[in-house]
This record gives structure tokens, sequence and C-alpha cells, in this order.
């Protein structure tokens, strides 16, 4: 990735496709519209509400990033969506049950009624607890990724956009390791003709979008764009991806949490995580075949946060479990406990206990917006492939071949705000802090 010389502008309308238009989808397009009417304010969001310190401690320097980098604003964004249940916005943040009727979605209900959702590319082969009538028809899975590209043309002209990100807001598909059909573009597009069993509705979703030069981001864990076909063609084609699953509820303590023990030298035996919620996501994940997707993804970050190899006398015989169990009446307001086994010094024990009980789609939705706006940076800046420095809105980032994802979330935070002051020419922050005591 080399340092622009030049940012295009972020002149004209900036679409948001959100294959899946659920509880997290309508939740951030609600959310967007009523910024714009006044009615909420984006908390939440690094792009609206944070700000960066520019230069030394001293020199007082520190606009939001949005006063700082060239996003697109938020009067500028459109809103497109594929779900197989065909209702429009308003119904479906009625059904999700995350806003208030009254306070929140009555006030734009004209806004989100006209929203209606494409016909989803979808099969119940990939995700079991969920099916509507609202489904694309093909005799092959080219034929559906074709009819995919086609709505981004179309949306694209209909709505004058002048750019499109795609950010998938979908279900959890069953758990499809990469393999043979995702080792190239060639074997990848024959296998689309074959349909291959191993290619996953997402998947013609990622592919739709880095045919049409449109930056594709991924919000659940299921493999999606993050395999060497996809990263060669986004790179190939300059298009920006990154990583998968988005960082929200149990996995972001983890990741506040893991770094401070770690940093401490405090030792871990045992670290054991439930959750109820009772949300479509909930619904979806009480299917084995797609818990075992979202297992892999919670599971791996504390590994490499902690380095057992590295620190074998403080990690290397870890207990992680990790459960996830669907309860409607927790709807979206899901419940995360969790119980961790420390010992300090000479061995001692200590126990942790948290429960976070939490709004699932009320943390997912700035994090649509910040990717939405950071990748149609990425995008401005002429950057292709994959874009680690967005590692902070992912449980699963993405990251070169070889190259193992940085997981703690103090040092993603770092990483992000140190691309921005570079993108924009500015010292990159090492709080070193030299300066202040030289003569």
């Amino acid at each position: 990735m080399k340092q622009p010389t030049e940012i295009r502008p972020a002149e004209g309308k900036l679409g948001v496709l959100l294959p899946g238009f659920g509880a997290v989808a309508t939740t951030f397009v609600a959310g967007v519209e009523a910024f714009r009417q006044g009615l909420a304010e984006p908390i939440g969001s690094l792009t609206q509400m944070q700000t960066i310190r520019l230069g030394k401690r001293t020199d007082g320097r520190s606009p939001l990033i949005k006063d700082f980098v060239p996003l697109a604003g938020l009067d500028d964004l459109v809103f497109g969506a594929w779900d197989p249940i065909p209702e429009d916005g308003y119904q479906s943040a009625l059904t999700a049950g995350v806003l208030q009727k009254e306070k929140h979605l009555d006030p734009i209900q004209d806004f989100l009624s006209s929203i209606k959702p494409m016909k989803a590319a979808f099969s119940t082969d990939y995700v079991k607890k969920l099916d509507g009538p609202n489904v694309k028809e093909g005799a092959t899975k080219k034929d559906l990724a074709e009819q995919l590209r086609e709505d981004i043309r179309r949306f694209r002209e209909e709505h004058d956009c002048d750019r499109l990100v795609m950010v998938w807001c979908g279900s959890t598909e069953i758990y499809v390791r990469a393999g043979a059909v995702h080792e190239s573009l060639e074997a990848f597009e024959k296998g689309m003709e074959e349909n291959h069993e191993d290619i996953a509705p997402s998947q013609l979703y990622a592919y739709a979008a880095l045919k049409e030069g449109v930056p594709y981001a991924n919000g659940a864990p299921n493999l999606s764009a993050d395999f060497k076909a996809f990263e060669e063609l986004a790179a190939e084609t300059g298009v920006p991806i990154c990583g998968k699953d988005f960082k929200t509820g149990q996995t972001l303590m983890k990741t506040i949490l893991a770094p401070g023990f770690k940093t401490r030298m405090l030792g871990i035996s045992g670290w054991f995580s439930t959750n109820i919620l009772g949300n479509r996501d909930g619904e979806v994940l009480d299917d084995p075949a797609s818990f075992k997707t979202k297992e892999v993804s919670k599971l791996s970050v504390l590994e490499t946060i902690l380095q057992p190899d590295m620190y074998p006398t403080l990690y290397k015989d870890l207990y992680h479990k990790v459960r996830i169990n669907y309860y409607p009446p927790r709807g979206d307001n899901k419940e995360g406990w969790d119980n961790i086994d420390i010992f300090g010094w000479m061995g001692y024990p200590m126990q942790i206990k948290v429960d976070f009980l939490c709004r699932d789609s009320i943390l997912a939705a700035p994090i649509v917006l910040d990717l939405a706006l950071f990748l149609d940076l990425a995008s401005r800046c002429g950057f292709g492939g994959i874009q680690e420095w967005l590692s902070f809105y992912f449980k699963s980032p993405q990251t070169a071949p070889g190259l193992y994802p940085e997981h703690d979330i103090f040092i993603q935070h770092w990483k992000l705000k140190n691309t921005l002051r570079w993108i924009m020419g500015e010292d990159e922050i090492t709080h070193l802090g030299t300066e202040y005591y030289q003569d």
C-alpha cells in the first residue's frame, strides 16, 4: 500500500449495499436517518465522534476524524439491500425489535418503508434456520452471481451513485473451509458453473462486488472474501477488502481484557464464555453447522493475543470454551457471561466474572457506518486488496498470507489512527514522548 499522492474527493452519492436486511442493517439505516434528521447522536462511531491527535500533545491539535480525513458525508449515503424476507425497512425493523417504535421508527417510517430488499441469492443449505420467498432463481451459482452484478449496476444507475460499498449483514452460514475451488479465480468461476457445494451465497455477493469494483466487508464469520482467489482479485482490480465478523459483544470484551492481563504478565488457566440471545442471529446459530463457523472465529482471538508459544508458563494450558444459546425472550438484547480464572505471583489463583448485558445490533450498527466510510476512503486513496488497518472492527482480521492477525484492540486502534495520519501526510504518533524532556 503506497502513500496516496492524491485522494479523490468524496463527491456525489455513496451507495451502501447490504446483503441481509434484518436487525443489524435496519438499525444501521434507521440510525443514519435519525442522525440526519437530528433525532439521535451517532454514538459508537469513530468516524463521527472520535478525535485524532496530530503532532505533539502541547500542539493542541485534535480534530474530529471526520474533519481530518475526507470522508463521505452522512447526507450523501443511500441504501440498498437484499434479503430472502421481503419486508421493507420499517417492517423489518419492527420485526427485529431493536429500536423503539414510537420514539425512533415512526418518525422515519416513510424513509424506512421506501427501502425494499432485492431478491436474495440465498439457500437453506447454508443457513438452515432461515427461509423466505424473496429469493433469486438460477440454474447455476454463476447465474445468481451475474444477477447480483446486474442488481449492483441497476442500483448505481437508479440512485445516481458516484461510488458504492458493500457490507455483509446477513446471517452466519455453515462452516466451509477454503479448498481447491477457492485457490484461483478460474477455479472459482468454474465451481460456480458446476454449483460447487463449497461456494456459499455470501461468496457470490463478494464476487459480484469485486467484479463491479465495489469495496467489500463481511460482518459474519463465514468464508466470504478471505481466500486466495478473491484476495488476488481484489489486489489486481484495486478493490479494498477487509476482515470478517463484527467485533461487538463478548469478543469486544475479550480484546479489551486479554491485552491487560498479558501486559501485566498475569496467567490465565481458563476462560469460559456463554451467550444467550433471541434474535434472528441467535436462531441461526442454534444450528450446529452455523455455530461451528462462529465458534472458530470467537476462539481464535485469545490465542493470538496471548501468544502461548511465547509465554508458555502463563498461557500454554489455557482452557477456552465458548457457548451460544438461542433464548427467544431476550430478543436482540444479548447477554454474554464470562468466567475467567487467572493466576498471579507464585501461582496464586484469582477469578474475574463479567456479565455484559449488551444490545447486539446497537454495537454493530456504528461498525457498519465506519466500515462503509473507511472503505470508500480507501478506494478513493487507490488502496486495493486487504486493508489490515481496519482490523479494529473484526473478530477475524484479514492479513497478508503468512502473517498472523493482530487482535489486541489497542494496537488495532493505534494502527487505524496512524494509518489516517499517514494518509494525510501527518507524523505518526509513537507515544515515545522524549521530545518533551530534551533540552
